[in-house]
């Protein structure tokens, strides 16, 4: 923990923060009910924020990716990969890594041959769409999607695990969507062609309503495109023809930009907090 809060505060150094920007760090990096900075030393004070989240491996997560995320930096890309590469200097006695996927931050497992696999664990998947849905029925379906998309990325069923994944990606998007932006249940989706009914709303145009919203970022929406064409091999004809046969890596591959995707969607229970507190 001492290490990764003197990168943070990196005292005499290019990317120095004060209390208040450490305590913006932790508020930005999705934290309900952050710590106040107390004007006690920068360092120390950290240390203690980050071990009363210890148990907390959601929280801990988005504070790494928002640490190495290029936003959060004037100087963009270079300063966040100067940081990520001392980050993960000290990740990897925990065989933890964090790299980037179509631009944005995520954490995975180091393999031992040095690549590295995004693992979602189902109770911070629970925990996360708990801040985004409401109904609790809803929220126990879509952990239902996981669960079953993780049995079968297991069992070796990948095809089956693809076809999860990219439902439970269908399911979170209508859900977020339509609970932020009630009217496009009477009103319909805008799609290429004009208005779609909610009901008939296709992965494709929720990524794209999302972006459009503000939702999620461009380069996450980009990156969820194979999620999106591999659930299309669901039809044997599509499949038979373009000799598709996906294995572990194509489940992998899938994995991350839903990550990807869940930390894009964690900035709006940020900015809807803010926007409860400016009331």
């Amino acid at each position: 923990m001492e290490r990764l809060a003197k990168i943070v505060v990196d005292q005499g150094g290019p990317y120095e923060r004060t209390g208040r920007d450490i305590e913006g760090l932790l508020r930005n990096a999705g934290w309900g009910d952050p710590p106040d900075y107390d004007g006690s030393p920068r360092v120390g004070w950290l240390v203690d924020a980050l071990s009363e989240r210890d148990d907390a491996r959601t929280d801990i997560e988005r504070f790494l990716c928002r640490l190495c995320d290029p936003i959060e930096y004037l100087e963009g890309a270079a300063a966040a990969e100067d940081v990520r590469r001392a980050v993960n200097e000290v990740l990897e006695l925990e065989r933890l890594e964090v790299s980037y996927v179509g631009g944005r931050p995520v954490v995975g497992e180091l393999g031992s041959n040095g690549t590295v696999k995004v693992v979602l664990h189902i109770e911070d998947v629970e925990q996360r769409l708990r801040t985004l849905i409401r109904e609790e029925k809803l929220i126990q379906m879509l952990v239902s999607r996981v669960r079953e998309s993780q049995f079968a990325e297991a069992s070796g069923s990948y095809l089956l695990a693809l076809f999860g994944i990219g439902s439970f990606v269908e399911g979170l998007l209508y859900s977020v969507l339509t609970s932020c932006y009630p009217e496009l249940l009477r009103e319909g989706f805008t799609g290429r062609k004009g208005k779609i009914p909610a009901d008939r709303a296709g992965l494709e145009l929720l990524l794209d309503t999302a972006h459009d919203r503000g939702l999620v970022q461009l380069d996450a929406k980009d990156f969820m495109r194979p999620v999106r064409e591999f659930r299309n091999y669901i039809h044997p004809r599509r499949q038979f023809e373009t000799d598709f046969t996906p294995d572990a890596d194509t489940v992998a591959m899938c994995w991350t930009p839903v990550q990807a995707l869940l930390n894009d969607l964690d900035k709006l229970v940020v900015s809807q907090a803010a926007n409860e507190e400016t009331v």
